[in-house]
């Protein structure tokens, strides 16, 4: 402990010191207000801001900052701006980007925002960011027993680490429950109930940092998923095929002792409460031929709930999970073809499916999705609303002959935001689906010619 509020110490004294690099900006914060949510494993935080043009020329864009601790376990950022006032309010989302600044602070991470329109002189914005971030709550302890709730540390500043002067800024914590063990207090501050009120601080230079420590109660599941395989296979003859590989792991404080089924069951509440033992999978709607194993087998610990709008699959693991355990297994569903192929206007095809983890409140540290294209499919190319690695395979089936396209989609540090809409594009003649019928009939000719020849033809040496 004493080591961790030295380094912080440090850390102080370096943003404090780095106001020194800051030029003149043509930008000002005239209000922020933030609000950052704990209450599952998942770290969401709400920025409203406003901010003012001070300079003589028009800005076209601005910077949001992000200490070194951060910048690493963030996984994504939006922005919108709000145009109109109460109920006739409008959001527009704006672009926003990772950037480098050469005279970068400390290591400091940026996102650089533009404007739908350059800001003139004078003129102001309203933006709503939303940043979510990964393993930022810390266990501590860091092992616990069955019987213990599960307590962790969160590290921030009261004050938004920002390249601009900000007027005046609150920053507002919510916690999953009412017990906080301590939390800093830097004036004013305060706590009612399951939120933590920092400010409002005014007039903040740029660069402002004050670090905070909250310690409180959290036993949320912490499901990690340390990798997913998803593939998608493609079938011209009338349905997608997708299977998902888990390696699921409880990221929260390490299990110490030994587990007791019987006090687990009977006192479930006390007994194992940061632990969880079921899992939720929205899957697409009109799902068939559902199937979940593991090593083992198939496990029958399941429900399915169908609807026109999405399914959802209830399903337990063979035990439940504590901290530091890990379990593997395997999903895999059929959808219609008809609901995720279409044919663009200059006559490609494109699959459009979702991206992501099915899972509810589930970080994934490493996602790969394979898209399985046709034997013959030509020319592919994926289209999505952020950045991932993109790399083409070649898979063999059952009567293929060249080999079928797969299009491999790799991504780190995956949240549920990241649960929209892609698209694959791909040319594909309607000729290459005659291959495989073409092949079996074939096969079956050859069969049947050589079992007339067998029969027919005297293969005797000596003439009776």
């Amino acid at each position: 402990m004493a080591a961790r509020i030295w380094i912080f110490s440090v850390v102080v004294a370096v943003f404090l010191s780095i106001s020194a690099f800051s030029s003149a900006q043509d930008l000002q914060i005239v209000n922020a207000e933030r609000r950052i949510d704990l209450s599952s494993h998942i770290v969401k935080a709400f920025l409203t801001l406003k901010v003012e043009n001070i300079g003589k020329d028009p800005a076209a864009e601005m910077l949001l900052a992000f200490p070194p601790t951060q910048i690493k376990n963030l996984a994504m950022v939006q922005a919108l701006a709000i145009t109109g006032k109460k109920k006739k309010k409008t959001y527009l989302p704006l672009d926003v980007k990772p950037t480098e600044q050469s005279d970068a602070p400390n290591d400091t991470g940026y996102y650089r925002v533009k404007f739908i329109s350059p800001l003139g002189p004078g003129e102001t914005v309203s933006l709503e960011v939303l940043y979510i971030l990964t393993h930022s709550l810390e266990p501590f302890p860091v092992e616990i027993t069955q019987s213990e709730s599960q307590l962790v540390y969160y590290h921030d500043s009261a004050v938004i680490l920002s390249p601009y002067h900000i007027k005046q800024q609150t920053t507002f914590v919510k916690t999953p429950t009412t017990r906080v063990e301590s939390f800093t207090s830097i004036e004013p501050a305060n706590r009612a109930g399951k939120e933590i009120k920092y400010g409002p601080y005014e007039n903040r230079a740029s660069y402002s940092y004050t670090p905070v420590i909250i310690h409180f109660e959290n036993n949320s599941p912490f499901a990690v998923v340390e990798e997913l395989v998803r593939e998608i296979e493609i079938s011209h003859w009338g349905s997608l095929q997708i299977t998902e590989n888990y390696r699921l792991t409880h990221g929260g404080a390490r299990h110490k002792g030994v587990f007791s089924r019987v006090d687990y069951q009977s006192k479930r509440s006390v007994s194992g409460a940061s632990s969880f033992n079921a899992l939720l999978a929205v899957l697409p709607p009109r799902v068939n031929s559902v199937y979940y194993r593991d090593n083992i087998g198939n496990i029958s610990t399941s429900h399915l709930r169908t609807g026109f709008r999405k399914s959802e699959l209830e399903f337990e693991p063979r035990y439940p999970l504590f901290g530091g355990w890990s379990a593997t297994f395997v999903i895999g569903y059929r959808v219609p073809l008809e609901d995720y192929l279409f044919e663009a206007s200059d006559g490609r095809r494109y699959l459009n499916f979702t991206f992501g983890c099915p899972l509810v409140e589930t970080i994934v540290n490493k996602l790969t999705l394979k898209v399985v294209l046709p034997e013959g499919s030509k020319d592919p190319s994926a289209v999505l609303p952020f950045t991932v690695n993109q790399e083409l395979e070649v898979k063999y089936s059952y009567l293929d002959i060249v080999g079928r396209t797969v299009v491999v989609l790799q991504k780190d540090n995956v949240v549920p935001t990241h649960n929209v809409p892609f698209q694959v594009y791909y040319t594909f003649k309607p000729i290459y689906m005659l291959a495989e019928p073409f092949m079996l009939v074939s096969a079956f000719f050859l069969v049947f010619v050589a079992s007339l020849a067998y029969v027919h033809i005297d293969l005797n040496i000596v003439r009776k």
